[in-house]
């Protein structure tokens, strides 16, 4: 009798904290296949809107370009159309002397909307929103609370740098300068 008395509420609260764990990684899991497929023409389209507006561009020596990622939030498909929420980091990088240079960067949340493109295969965005400076009441509104409470946390630029050292034949411990 002593040990159901100690046990019991042991299990209970194991029990607990096991269910717990499954709705809280249930309410944040994204379907990997689906942000597999999607990511792709969300990355490219963060691309495209981030070229021209770098200070980088402005010097031709350093052959800027943008490198962008994003990492879902949430993620939802309704009738081959797709609801992304997603947190986007792009950095401009270029190249001086052996060196990466940094000339800029920014990470925003957005709601981006795609459908499929039988054309050309895959996705295509069809439209992207971003908040209003500042504005909590947009990110609230358009964000589950999970997803809003990852918005803050700030996005590793590492995986971006590599890919920049790639692309601008530089070796992998090149360092990295501010223009």
């Amino acid at each position: 009798m002593k040990s159901v008395r100690i046990w019991g509420p042991g299990a209970g609260a194991v029990v607990v904290l096991v269910a717990a764990g499954a709705w809280a990684r249930g309410s944040s899991a994204v379907d990997a296949g689906l942000w597999a497929e999607v990511r792709p023409a969300i990355e490219a389209r963060l691309v495209e809107q981030a070229a021209g507006t770098g200070a980088g561009e402005s010097e031709p020596g350093l052959r800027s370009t943008w490198f962008c990622r994003a990492d879902a939030l949430d993620l939802a498909e309704t009738e081959g159309r797709v609801r992304a929420g997603v947190n986007t980091l792009c950095v401009e990088y270029g190249e001086r002397a052996g060196a990466l240079v940094e000339c800029g960067g920014s990470q925003t949340p957005q709601v981006v909307r795609l459908e499929r493109d039988p054309a050309h295969g895959g996705y295509r965005v069809v439209s992207a929103e971003e908040p209003p400076d500042g504005d909590a009441a947009w990110t609230a509104g358009h964000f589950s609370r999970r997803a809003e409470s990852r918005i803050d946390e700030e996005m590793d630029s590492t995986g971006l740098e590599a890919v920049a050292r790639t692309h601008f034949v530089l070796p992998a411990d090149a360092p990295v300068h501010y223009c």
